[in-house]
């Protein structure tokens, strides 16, 4: 059954029941993730749950609070879900005196005070302006993590101040700080500024698939980070994916690939890269061949398909080509090692023919895949 990159799939965890009590929701508030998506959270009569004092409870989105009929002054029930993450089970309506108020989404953001959106598709309620202050903490503290780009001094209270001050707007900015800048923080000596500095700076040379999973991505976590990082090894040829080809690698859902692509075709995104890359952050990572591919003759290559192939998909054929360490893109450069022509091309071919690419035809792509010289390649 083979094991996820959390857990294995032949074992089953048997747990005993959770703990449950009684408390009071004092109030219900609503927070700001770094997605946008807007959460209302009860605030608790503090009890003593599975060893610690429990104030908060996170109620998920609107539907989950109409689901449970959670009104502000309710007596609920409460426990930690996997012994760790407080959870509201449900309401004891028997004692209701009709003081209690019914809890409804705002519809503009607590933080900036744009309207906010609700997508069919979703049941989330968002705040859709990218520069909200509570979207770009959530996202520095998310950067910051050790998941992320693990800078250490990169606390809430850091975070919050840097973005009231305006001193960060982006996560890029992090490395233009100046020492005076963390300085004029409140309860920030010379000396933990200084730390602070140093762990922004040695951050530069994290690798490719840290900043990936640093950047805040839906989605995209650490394992899909390093699985983008590995079948791409560069910032910009990711960025160049289609979602086809994307979908096409092992551990990439459509979803997963709609996210990243999504994200990659936004302007403010892409500015933002570039000024990682002005900063020195890597953009690159060197792709490890196994030792048995090594020295097979599409390893490390760029491959573009184009027409259609009589034995094979596209989807099939970017997978074998990957599976042999070739590197699947999109569009005809001089970069591109082959092009594969099949029935009916495109552009794609008449461009390759103009800049003098190596061009094959079925039959040669499926003797390189064997591991065949290249002299199996289509004259041009």
């Amino acid at each position: 059954l083979g094991e996820t990159s959390k857990s294995p799939r032949w074992a089953i965890a048997f747990k005993y029941p959770p703990e449950e009590k009684t408390t009071r929701v004092a109030d219900i508030v609503v927070s700001v993730g770094r997605t946008g998506a807007l959460t209302p959270v009860a605030i608790l009569d503090p009890i003593d749950l599975a060893g610690t004092v429990v104030q908060r409870a996170s109620l998920h989105n609107a539907d989950e609070v109409a689901r449970k009929d959670v009104r502000i002054g309710d007596r609920v029930v409460v426990r930690k879900a996997g012994e760790i993450i407080p959870e509201v089970v449900r309401v004891e309506t028997r004692f209701r005196d009709g003081k209690e108020r019914i809890f409804r989404m705002p519809q503009k953001c607590p933080d900036c005070g744009s309207d906010v959106v609700r997508l069919p598709e979703e049941v989330a309620v968002r705040c859709p302006n990218r520069n909200c202050p509570a979207q770009i903490k959530e996202g520095l503290r998310h950067f910051g993590s050790r998941s992320g780009m693990d800078i250490r001094g990169l606390g809430e209270k850091v975070v919050n101040a840097l973005v009231d001050q305006g001193l960060v707007k982006d996560l890029a900015d992090l490395y233009f700080l100046p020492l005076e800048s963390l300085v004029s923080i409140e309860r920030m000596g010379e000396k933990s500024a200084s730390n602070l500095l140093e762990a922004i700076q040695s951050s530069r040379s994290k690798p490719l698939s840290k900043l990936l999973a640093a950047l805040g991505i839906r989605y995209v976590g650490t394992r899909a980070a390093q699985v983008l990082a590995e079948a791409y090894g560069s910032m910009d040829l990711l960025a160049e994916a289609s979602i086809e080809e994307l979908s096409a690698l092992e551990g990439i859902g459509p979803r997963i690939a709609a996210s990243v692509a999504s994200f990659f075709r936004d302007p403010q995104n892409r500015s933002m890269l570039e000024k990682f890359r002005k900063a020195g952050l890597k953009m690159e990572e060197p792709r490890r061949a196994p030792a048995e591919l090594s020295d097979t003759p599409l390893w490390g290559k760029k491959v573009v398909f184009t027409g259609e192939l009589s034995t094979l998909t596209r989807t099939q054929a970017q997978a074998l080509a990957r599976e042999r360490g070739a590197l699947p893109v999109d569009h005809v450069g001089t970069s591109v090692d082959y092009v594969v022509v099949g029935e009916k091309p495109g552009s794609k071919a008449e461009k390759a023919l103009r800049l003098g690419l190596t061009i094959l035809d079925e039959q040669g792509f499926l003797q390189l895949l064997q591991g065949s010289p290249e002299s199996d390649k289509e004259e041009t």
